[in-house]
C-alpha cells in the first residue's frame, strides 16, 4: 500500500519545477534514519524545527529594538515567522519545495544571540575565531538540540548555513530564504522605527518609496512582484534591478537612520556590557556553566548565543546585583 509520504513526493514530482528540490531525492542526514510513513523528509525537518526548545526561545530575543516597551515590536521569532511567510508564497509561485523553503526560513536564525546584533557583535569580539549567527544556527540543530542534534537533511542544513549574503546555496530555495529574509526585515523594521516614532513617512528616501510604494503591505506585494518576474520559468532566483537597488536603498537607509543612528539604540551599549561581562565570567568560571557544557569557549559560546534577552538580564542580576540582606540567611 502507498503511504501518505510516497503520495506526496509523486505529487511533488509531477506538479514542482524541473529544478526544484525534491523530497525523495534528498542528500539525506547525516545519520541514516528509517523514512516517515506520513511526511516527506523535509516536513519532518519543519517539524523537529518547530518543536525545537532553540526555536521558542526567540519569541523572547530582540530583533531590533531593546526592551522595547509595546506588544507589536517585532522580536526575532517573529521575524521568522515573517520571512517564512514570505518564503513560503514565494515558493508556491515558482513551483519550487515549500515544505524545505519553510524548514530553511524557519531556522535561518535559530542561533541567534540575545540583543540582536549587539549581542553578536560581543560574541564575535570575544568568541576565539569570532561569531556568526548562521554558523550557530548550525551548531543548535547538528549538536546542541536533543542529545545528538535535530539529524536534518543537508538541504536545510546548506540553507541554514548559506543564507547570508555571499553564501553559496545548494537549492534555489535556500536562495528564497535569503531574498525573504531581507524583504521582510528592511519593511518590518520601517514598521517599527515608526511605531517607535524614531521615523515618519515623510522621513523615508522619496525614489526607492516611489518604486515601491507608501504601505507596508503594498512593499513587500512589489517586491514579490519582482522576484516573480524575475524569476518565473527560470532555474534562477532573483530580483527584478529596479526593485533590487530600492531595496537596497532603504536598508542603507535604515543603517544610517535606524541600526546604528537612533536614539534607542543607546540601550546596545549596555546590552553589550552586559554580554561581555556574562561571557568573561563564565570563561573564568566554567564551572557554573550547565551540565555537560561543551569545554571551554565553545561552552561559553553556546550558553551566552542561547540565552534569552530576559534570562540574560536575570543571570547578571543573579552574579552582579546586590541582594536584599535577609537575616535567615546568615
Amino acid at each position: 500500500m502507498t503511504t501518505p509520504r510516497e503520495r506526496q513526493e509523486g505529487i511533488e514530482e509531477r506538479i514542482l519545477a524541473p529544478w526544484a528540490a525534491k523530497a525523495a531525492l534528498s542528500r539525506g542526514r547525516q545519520r541514516p534514519e528509517e523514512p516517515d510513513p506520513v511526511r516527506t523528509a523535509f516536513q519532518r525537518d519543519r517539524d523537529r524545527i518547530i518543536h525545537a526548545k532553540a526555536f521558542r526561545r526567540l519569541k523572547d530575543k530582540t530583533q531590533v529594538f531593546i526592551a522595547a516597551e509595546g506588544d507589536h515590536y517585532r522580536t526575532r521569532l517573529t521575524h521568522t515567522l515573517e520571512v517564512a511567510q514570505i518564503a513560503r508564497t514565494l515558493a508556491r509561485a515558482l513551483s519550487l519545495n515549500e515544505d524545505l523553503t519553510e524548514a530553511i526560513a524557519l531556522a535561518h536564525d535559530i542561533g541567534h544571540t540575545p540583543f540582536g546584533h549587539a549581542g553578536e557583535r560581543v560574541l564575535d569580539e570575544l568568541v576565539p575565531g569570532g561569531f556568526r549567527h548562521f554558523e550557530q544556527s548550525l551548531r543548535v540543530v547538528d549538536v546542541l538540540e536533543r542529545p545528538g542534534g535535530l539529524n536534518l537533511t543537508q538541504e536545510v542544513r546548506n540553507g541554514i548555513a548559506q543564507h547570508t549574503a555571499g553564501g553559496t546555496p545548494s537549492t534555489l530555495e535556500a536562495r528564497l530564504v535569503h531574498l525573504a529574509d531581507r524583504i521582510a526585515y528592511v519593511n518590518h523594521d520601517i514598521d517599527d522605527a515608526m511605531r517607535a516614532q524614531i521615523l515618519g513617512p515623510e522621513d523615508l528616501p522619496a525614489a526607492p518609496i516611489e518604486v515601491l510604494g507608501h504601505r507596508h503591505s503594498e512593499r513587500i506585494g512589489r517586491l514579490v512582484e519582482a522576484v516573480l518576474a524575475e524569476s518565473q520559468g527560470r532555474p534562477e532566483v532573483a530580483m527584478r534591478q529596479r526593485e533590487k537597488d530600492a531595496l537596497e536603498e532603504l536598508r542603507q537607509f535604515l543603517f544610517q537612520r535606524v541600526y546604528f543612528g537612533s536614539p534607542p539604540k543607546v540601550e546596545e551599549k549596555k546590552a553589550e556590557g552586559l554580554l561581555r561581562t556574562l561571557y568573561i565570567h563564565f570563561r573564568e568560571h566554567p564551572e557554573l556553566l550547565p551540565e555537560g557544557s561543551a569545554d571551554g569557549d565553545a561552552g561559553v559560546r553556546d550558553y551566552c548565543a542561547g540565552m534569552t534577552d530576559h534570562f540574560a538580564i536575570s543571570v547578571y542580576a543573579q552574579h552582579f546585583l546586590p541582594r536584599p540582606w535577609r537575616a535567615e540567611e546568615n
